[in-house]
């Protein structure tokens, strides 16, 4: 038997027949309706849905030369799962679309179930697959909605940051962008296309950005922690402290306050640098922060400027905006 039978294309199989591989990856749902019917029915249980959607293009957003399709489906499902939690809510079902050229091959689309899975499984215990949607497409898109429950809970936003309260962070800052730029400078020919990564090369540190990079673990339970602790305002760091951090001035109607003495050793990569899906909390000043959180500045009145290191206006370039730097990128 040659290996296309054994592994055979999207294109070569019927939809059904692909929807049928990549639900054996997951486990029984404990949806009211899981997949297999129009849509799916989930309980909610104090009468509201957080929603969000995210999606990720083969181009600007991952690369097949290094991103495997495991690498992938975690990715999707962890970017979405750390937007449920910014608003203070517990991920309870995502719903994936993927898009995708018919030459894909099966085992890559099962490689990306297993992501999808082992992400939820890992990141928010208790949230699953429960539907989504299979087409083709010349670009490889997944595309996923993430859905939540605040279990009594009101949302944290980000426009209740007041002066006063403490700025503080959960989860690592830069390492992704430290990832990224170790993707771009040795893992592409002269001519800028990428190549597959040569794991053998990379030091602990090395490896454990790129890790942050193609599969990053946002601290998900940190954000019905944040909550319940009283926070003030909370989002995901998706774009770059710098620029998440100018939207919470801005929703917020005040300006933040950095100490890049809180930020670590490679400061340009903390203020910068996208794709680390920490999460970002003002706190009431005499609060005290929750496990996992740390202090890394203050709410201050608002002025021209949104964002300030030490007290200095900085110049607010720097953060990630795919309209603005797509090209940046290699796109």
């Amino acid at each position: 038997m040659n290996s296309s039978a054994l592994d055979p294309t999207v294109g070569e199989l019927s939809e059904g027949a692909v929807l049928r591989r990549i639900l054996a990856r997951f486990p029984a749902s404990e949806a009211l309706v899981g997949p297999g019917d129009d849509a799916a029915v989930l309980a909610a249980p104090d009468g509201r849905v957080v929603a969000t959607t995210d999606t990720l293009v083969h181009g600007p957003d991952f690369r097949l030369a290094w991103s495997s399709g495991f690498d992938l489906g975690w990715k999707a499902a962890a970017v979405n799962l750390a937007d449920v939690a910014a608003m203070g809510a517990r991920p309870t079902a995502l719903l994936v679309a993927l898009a995708m050229p018919n030459d894909t091959r099966l085992s890559f689309v099962e490689q990306l179930a297993d992501g999808l899975r082992d992400a939820c499984d890992t990141i928010a215990p208790g949230c699953a697959v429960e539907g989504g949607d299979l087409t083709v497409s010349d670009t490889l898109t997944i595309a996923v909605t993430a859905l939540g429950s605040l279990d009594g809970r009101a949302p944290v936003l980000r426009s209740g940051a007041r002066p006063g309260d403490v700025l503080a962070v959960a989860g690592e800052l830069g390492a992704a962008a430290r990832g990224l730029a170790i993707l771009f400078d040795r893992f592409r020919t002269p001519s800028g296309e990428p190549v597959p990564i040569d794991a053998g090369v990379l030091n602990a540190d090395e490896a454990r950005s790129l890790a942050a990079q193609l599969r990053p673990e946002p601290p998900v339970a940190l954000g019905p922690a944040a909550a319940d602790a009283g926070a003030t305002a909370l989002m995901d760091v998706s774009d770059g402290l710098v620029l998440d951090a100018s939207r919470l001035a801005a929703a917020s109607d005040v300006t933040v306050d950095l100490d890049s003495s809180a930020l670590g050793r490679d400061l340009s990569a903390a203020l910068t640098g996208g794709e680390d899906h920490a999460l970002l909390a003002s706190f009431p000043p005499a609060s005290q922060l929750p496990y996992g959180f740390r202090a890394v500045g203050r709410i201050v009145e608002r002025s021209q400027h949104p964002v300030l290191i030490d007290g200095a206006v900085h110049d607010g370039r720097g953060g990630w905006d795919p309209y603005r730097d797509w090209d940046a990128h290699g796109g």
